[in-house]
């Protein structure tokens, strides 16, 4: 269980509920003891062996001694599958832990379904896990090389270790892994900022972009990585993994130099990658009279940063590192070679297209 499961059993039992981590030498007589073992019942505490080991036990300290049964059964309930999360990630066993067996038969059925077109909803046998009928953040990882077979858990480690949160790690196939997290992790974000606080977008791209650079330098090396807005797993799972594919598809177009991708700021890509090529081609070319206007590199790089920066001139020449006076040299260049200023709003508007465009009809 995650502190945010602890959390909740505090807030269903209304007092204090800890977790505590003590070496076995302190109090030897307790090596013996299972997890679920009272080793302390008072009026105002109890103190309850969670996991042991050789060297530490883990306890849990509930402020408040005089329980009803539901109430120790609830306990009972969140021990059990805290020591059942404990003994996967420590334990392998053949053909690896309960919970890699367990998110391989998702991913193989997710697959499954990808391929069929279908979008039936999560077998029972496949959701047992209650965090799939919550919401939780999906992020979509794409990777530049197939992993190893003993990727699973050391994704899985490294994700709750960064994150310090339980996630789920979903195999898909060689190089693309679906992981959901708790969407606690918004909502702490969103709690701590002011009255001027991020939206849910910004949040989730903070996150995100963490996420890749710390996968990228500690996993497996290069990698994309689309995050999706808070869903429930069992409902809409596969329509999930297809918007975030679709999402580092066109990401990897039109993004160029980015690795983080969101789908909520893909509308006009999508919107364009439905065009037939033949139709792109056409377009581009009709609208600038020719097709090779944007093939220095230096064009490129000066477009793309100035419509990054929502067509601001100082900031844009701060970016480049040039004169401002440069900047709009090569901007009344590209007038004059297209036709187009894109300090006037409408012939901006109509140059972001044709460079996404053209950006989709070179790399298709």
């Amino acid at each position: 269980m995650s502190m945010s499961d602890w959390e909740q059993l505090q807030h269903i039992l209304n007092c204090p509920v800890r977790m505590e981590e003590i070496p076995v030498s302190d109090q030897p007589e307790w090596a013996g003891l299972a997890a679920g073992a009272v080793v302390e019942d008072q009026t105002d505490s109890l103190t309850i062996v969670v996991a042991l080991d050789n060297e530490t036990v883990k306890l849990l300290k509930v402020g408040r001694g005089n329980l009803n049964d539901t109430e120790k059964a609830l306990i009972s309930w969140a021990i059990s599958r805290y020591s059942r999360q404990h003994a996967d990630s420590h334990a392998e066993v053949d053909g690896g832990t309960e919970a890699e067996r367990n998110a391989r038969a998702i991913g193989e059925w997710i697959m499954k379904q990808l391929g069929s077109g279908g979008s039936e909803p999560m077998p029972d046998s496949l959701s047992q896990d209650g965090r799939l009928y919550t919401e939780m953040i999906p992020f979509l990882l794409e990777t530049e090389q197939t992993a190893e077979p003993s990727a699973f858990g050391d994704l899985q480690r490294l994700l709750d270790s960064f994150l310090n949160e339980d996630v789920i790690v979903i195999p898909l196939k060689g190089q693309e892994w679906l992981v959901l997290a708790p969407v606690v992790l918004v909502r702490d974000t969103l709690d701590e900022k002011d009255e001027q606080s991020e939206t849910l977008e910004e949040s989730l791209a903070s996150i995100g972009s963490g996420l890749q650079e710390m996968l990228a330098s500690e996993w497996i090396g290069e990698c994309h990585l689309a995050v999706g807005r808070p869903m429930k797993p069992v409902k809409s799972v596969v329509q999930t993994v297809t918007l975030l594919r679709e999402t580092i598809e066109l990401g990897r177009i039109f993004e160029l130099g980015t690795s983080i991708h969101l789908p909520w700021n893909m509308h006009l890509e999508r919107l364009l990658a439905s065009i037939p090529e033949a139709i792109r081609q056409r377009y581009v070319e009709q609208a600038l009279g020719r097709s090779d206007v944007f093939m220095e590199t230096e064009t490129l790089y000066t477009l793309d940063t100035f419509f990054a920066l929502d067509c601001n001139v100082s900031e844009t020449a701060k970016k480049l590192f040039i004169h401002r006076n440069t900047l709009l040299y090569r901007l009344d260049k590209l007038k004059q070679e297209t036709g187009l200023d894109v300090r006037v709003f409408r012939d901006a508007v109509l140059m972001k297209i044709i460079l996404l465009l053209y950006k989709f009809t070179k790399r298709t």
